[in-house]
Formats: structure tokens, sequence, C-alpha cells
């Protein structure tokens, strides 16, 4: 059913629009071998996912800034899978990730269309909670940085979704109203319920398949976003 009264769509940027998975483990793979790091990546990863998910959390939740962000998941995932690597590697490691992960850009399958059919109705935005000088970078190099009308980071105003306060800042920043706004995001807690919480409509994207049973929109593909707007 098509949602009525709608003029502008807010997204999510990593694990919505942007692979963020694929990107950074094409990214990781290139800093271990650039650095001579012997580690098995699949190993690796099976660790780093859920301590990145933890370390973003407490990020969001304002109990550590981006630079203990970024050093401790790499170095909480050595510990995990028993490869000793001395801190300053794993700090050369963590600037490494940052400068090259932006090289490879993959998109979700449907992302070019799925935009292109928004962009003729309805006024396109980000919100993210991203680092500000990466994601800049994430939408330019991707080639859909001129879709947006409006980019809205954690860090422009110090805190970060589900804070209601962010919302209402890129609301405002974009010129529209909540009432007339929705969320397109893959993180339910920090997307979906931040955005219900201030009354804008959602569509949640479940981008990993946790099939939560909610009543609000889901989407397992961009392309079914047409089903909707």
């Amino acid at each position: 059913m098509k949602i009525n009264g709608i003029t502008d769509v807010f997204f999510d940027l990593d694990h919505t629009l942007w692979d963020f998975d694929k990107n950074s483990e094409l990214t990781l793979d290139k800093i271990f071998k650039m650095n001579a790091i012997e580690v098995e990546l699949n190993d690796f990863l099976s660790h780093y996912r859920d301590i990145n998910f933890q370390y973003w959390k407490l990020y969001r939740d304002a109990k550590i800034d981006k630079e203990v962000l970024r050093f401790g998941r790499l170095k909480d995932t050595f510990v995990a899978t028993n490869i000793h690597v001395p801190d300053a590697m794993v700090h050369k490691l963590s600037n490494d990730y940052i400068i090259y992960l932006t090289d490879t850009n993959y998109l979700f399958e449907n992302t070019i269309e799925i935009l292109d059919y928004l962009s003729l109705n309805y006024n396109l935005h980000i919100l993210s909670n991203g680092f500000e000088e990466v994601q800049s970078r994430k939408l330019l190099k991707s080639n859909i940085r001129h879709y947006f009308k409006t980019i809205t980071n954690g860090e422009d105003i110090g805190v970060k979704k589900p804070h209601p306060e962010i919302f209402h800042y890129a609301v405002k920043k974009a010129e529209t109203e909540i009432s007339r706004s929705i969320m397109i995001g893959d993180g339910y807690e920090a997307d979906i319920e931040g955005a219900l919480n201030v009354g804008m409509d959602v569509i949640y994207f479940d981008t990993n398949n946790m099939n939560i049973e909610t009543d609000v929109k889901q989407i397992k593909g961009l392309i079914e976003i047409k089903n909707y707007l």
C-alpha cells in the first residue's frame, strides 16, 4: 500500500545503501597484506563483526569516542583470534582502515534504481551515525552524493540515532516536517525505534534476515520500497 503525504525520505547509509560488510572485508584483507599481518580472514571476521557492533553501540551511546572505537575493535578481535599484534601496529591498522575503506564502494542491489525512482517525487536525505569525513567519501566515491538534498551525521551535533535530537535536527536541516518524513534503515533500535519515537514513519530494511516480529513496514531488498512509495 502506498504511503500518502510523504515528501522527504531519510536513508541510513551503512548496511542500507552502502554495503559495509563487503567493503569492510575487502579493506581489512588489503591492510593486513600491506602490513604483513598473517591472519585467517574468515576467522577474524567471524569475531570482528560482533565486536565492531558492540563498539559502535558504545560509541552511539556516547560511552567511548571514535579513537577508542577504531583501536578497540581491532585490538579485541586480535585477542579473540589469539594473534599478538603490538599496539603501535594496531593503531597503524586502524588508521589504514579509514584511509582505504572507500577504495571499494559496493552498494546494495538496486540502490541506483531505487534512488532514481524516488528522486523523481521526493527529497532524499542521509541520516547516519557514521564519521563525517568517511561518510562523505563513501557518498562521493560511490557516485550517489548527488541524489541527496542534505547529509546529517551524528558528529554534526554530538548525538547519534536513536536520540530524538538527531531526528529533529535532520528534519529541520531538510526544511521539512516529521509528519512528511520517512526513515529507511537496517538498524532496528537506532533507525526504526528512534524514528518512531519522534513520530516519523519508517521502513525497516532487514538486511541480515533478523525476521523481527513487528508491525512496522519491512523490506528484504531495496526494490521493495516501490511497494510503499
